[in-house]
């Protein structure tokens, strides 16, 4: 049992497998929270956006619903 402890202490070739698990858990952390501010970001400049047009008075060739 002792000399399978030492080989499995000396033994390193799982440890690329879990520094790949830890960077893709990190990177999926990291793409979720920049996913998340980005709609944040998003959905407020087009409510800003629909703020800001002015709707098309009735007798013009164009009419707009005023439904943002």
């Amino acid at each position: 049992m002792r000399i399978f402890m030492k080989y499995f202490y000396n033994n390193e070739s799982g440890a690329t497998l879990v520094e790949y698990g830890v960077a893709l858990i990190l990177a999926i952390i990291v793409g979720g929270v920049a996913l998340s501010n980005l709609a944040g970001e998003t959905s407020e400049n087009l409510v800003d956006a629909c703020g800001a047009m002015t709707p098309v008075e009735a007798g013009t060739l164009i009419t707009v619903e005023t439904g943002c």
